[in-house]
């Protein structure tokens, strides 16, 4: 696998959910979307950053939405499915493997940002493709697996002045 270098060809994928929920259960604070691209990036070259969001009817979530858009992310919004017994789910695990192994062809390098260890897998599926996988999340909520499973972590939690609001 190669080093971090200037001329990498960068995608970031960023569950939204999963780093949402990590920031409040471990600090009761908000994610720096704008930080977290950009250490994301380091000075590589951004070919794209997709967010994945759910719409769950919260009264800042479109302007959340917007910010991250004016930040440099695509977002994909999925709204919360609401079944007969009152229980919701929202899942973005599917779309967003099958984006990673889409850019896989057009990156050398794939940030995935979550602490979800559903995606050791697509980890290790991307190496084995050559794509370097660099894991950034929020150490005490990272998978194990998913850590083991990147070619690189960025445990966001040594750094919460940088990656919180």
């Amino acid at each position: 696998m190669t080093s971090v270098h200037d001329a990498q060809r960068v995608g970031v994928i960023a569950d939204a959910q999963n780093l949402y929920h990590s920031a409040q259960s471990l600090y009761s604070q908000k994610v720096d979307y704008g930080k977290l691209l950009e250490k994301a990036v380091q000075d590589r070259d951004l070919v794209r950053a997709i967010a994945y969001v759910i719409r769950a009817d919260s009264p800042d979530e479109e302007s959340f939405f917007q910010a991250l858009r004016d930040i440099g992310f695509e977002t994909r919004v999925k709204d919360i499915k609401t079944f007969p017994d009152g229980s919701q789910k929202a899942d973005w695990d599917v779309g967003m493997s099958l984006d990673a192994v889409t850019l896989a062809d057009h990156v050398d390098v794939l940030v995935l940002a979550t602490g979800d260890g559903d995606f050791s897998r697509l980890c290790r599926h991307l190496r084995h493709e050559g794509v370097r996988t660099e894991v950034m999340g929020f150490g005490p909520s990272v998978a194990e697996e998913l850590e083991a499973a990147a070619t690189t972590f960025v445990d966001m939690d040594e750094r919460q002045e940088t990656f919180l609001l």
